[in-house]
């Protein structure tokens, strides 16, 4: 079946970098684009009336956690200064002896009510995703039924995954004052590797192909260098990227520093993981970061040299009063920059402008972090990290994931008169903007309706999850708060009016 898309703009890509089209139309025939240009003569079976509109690579977004993310309602404006922003310690570490409840990432099989939260937060994930765009993401290493039920959502839905088990040598606890404590269990870091190597070779290849694996140790920290290397030496064997968070945690960085005398960066470079098939969540706790104070700089001399990726997530971590220092510095020392959302919202669109508006202000030239080069951070700089060459951009042999995003601003007046669609995407636009998504050959997405799925029951149905995650908060809470008492509200939710 060959389909042509019929476009007021088109996103393309000519030696290397992308190009910009207008009054253009695109050809792909099963899963594979076969034409890119001003005028197709050939045989089509359908036509999609995309005037008007911008045709853009489907957007890949690196770094993922998946499901609806209620407990980080819980640090909005908030948090506790000794964790220096960092939002994972404030949400994630249990009282010691305890567990994190109500969040599906920490369910076992059997639990009380596991199944369907499982479910649930798979469903949320790739449906906000295929909503706002994303074709592909990279998933950053929750427990094996978290995998395992993505992987039927993707299946079922149509998207582009990368998922396996996420493993480490131990979490972080916090005592009755919440200091950290790191439980260390070295082995348990061996078995977890296992399972995702097991799950991998089961898995790999699944949902016609769009499902590939990855291996995740989930925090330079919490890996022993046996894991790491190991990890290495499993990776180059398999051909399978890697990912994991480094140079994205004050305390990461000292404790790395304190245990190896290397930053987290040196250290992954001494075990031969720096790597464009590495995808570094956040990386941006360097050395050459001046808030650290650190006086070797020569982590973005060895990112660089090695070409590595990171998944740059800008708009969780401005909330923690955090971002890229500088984007212009990264790209001109050679690292990859991809994008990718994190926790919420998954809107990639809305990611690409803060990365551009935060680029600039962190590099000190309104020159830098272009909207151009942020669409090729959530396409191009995606598709570098996972290794792929027929992903992130439109042109002939491409695997046909594309996406159709109306400018016009849906009765509003958002965008004013488009001159440059892509400067007008990055500075204008929101996820609600994509009209339809394309991936491996087939409309997945059309009119923002995504088949088999309502987003008003489906809202519903994650803000009763909600509820049960912050109601669970005193019983695993280090301190034993509330939700209101962990974040209070931002205005005072009760009050007494004087009579008239």
């Amino acid at each position: 079946m060959r389909t042509k898309i019929e476009a007021g703009w088109i996103v393309g890509h000519d030696k290397g970098r992308h190009t910009l089209l207008r009054d253009a139309v695109l050809v792909f025939e099963g899963n594979r684009i076969v034409y890119v240009g001003k005028a197709f003569e050939g045989h089509v079976d359908s036509t999609i009336d995309a005037k008007g509109k911008l045709v853009t690579p489907g957007f890949i977004d690196t770094h993922v956690h998946s499901g609806h993310r209620a407990s980080h309602r819980l640090i909005s404006d908030t948090g506790r200064p000794m964790y220096y922003g960092q939002p994972f310690l404030e949400i994630s570490v249990p009282k010691e002896g305890k567990t994190v409840s109500g969040d599906p990432r920490y369910l076992k099989h059997g639990d009380p009510g596991a199944e369907a939260a499982f479910a649930l937060n798979a469903t949320f994930t790739v449906a906000e995703l295929l909503r706002n765009g994303v074709t592909t993401f990279v998933e950053f290493g929750s427990q094996l039924k978290v995998q395992d039920a993505l992987l039927a959502e993707v299946t079922r839905l149509g998207t582009r995954a990368y998922l396996a088990p996420g493993y480490d040598c131990g979490r972080w606890v916090g005592d009755e004052q919440g200091r950290l404590k790191r439980i260390r269990d070295d082995q348990l870091g061996i078995d977890g590797l296992d399972v995702a190597v097991d799950w991998i070779a089961r898995n790999d290849g699944a949902a016609e192909g769009r499902v590939r694996g990855i291996l995740v140790p989930r925090e330079v920290e919490t890996a022993s260098l046996e894991l790491l290397r190991r990890t290495r030496e499993l990776a180059d064997e398999l051909n399978l990227p890697m990912a994991t968070h480094a140079a994205y945690s004050v305390i990461e960085f000292h404790e790395t520093v304190r245990e190896y005398m290397m930053t987290p960066i040196e250290l992954l470079d001494s075990l031969g993981m720096l790597r464009p098939t590495l995808n570094i969540g956040h990386g941006n706790f360097i050395s050459d970061n001046a808030n650290l104070n650190f006086a070797r700089k020569n982590d973005l001399r060895l990112m660089g040299d090695a070409g590595v990726s990171i998944s740059h997530c800008p708009i969780n971590i401005v909330r923690r009063s955090r971002t890229l220092d500088s984007w212009q510095r990264y790209r001109d020392a050679g690292v990859n920059i991809s994008i990718g959302s994190d926790t919420y919202p998954r809107d990639m669109i809305m990611n690409m402008r803060t990365a551009s508006y935060l680029g600039k202000i962190m590099s000190e030239t309104y020159l830098a972090a272009t909207a151009g080069e942020a669409l090729e951070a959530a396409t191009l700089g995606g598709a570098m990290s996972v290794g792929r060459d027929d992903l992130g951009r439109l042109a002939p042999g491409a695997l046909a994931d594309i996406v159709i995003i109306d400018l016009s601003g849906r009765n509003s007046l958002r965008y004013g008169p488009v001159r440059d669609p892509v400067k007008s995407l990055v500075e204008c636009g929101v996820g609600d903007d994509v009209d339809t998504v394309i991936v491996d050959g087939v409309v997945r997405m059309e009119n923002g309706i995504i088949p088999g799925i309502n987003f008003a029951e489906l809202n519903q149905r994650a803000q009763a999850a909600g509820e049960a995650v912050w109601d669970s908060l005193p019983q695993w809470d280090p301190l034993g708060r509330t939700a209101e008492q962990a974040c209070p509200w931002c205005y005072p939710s009760t009050f007494e009016c004087e009579p008239l």
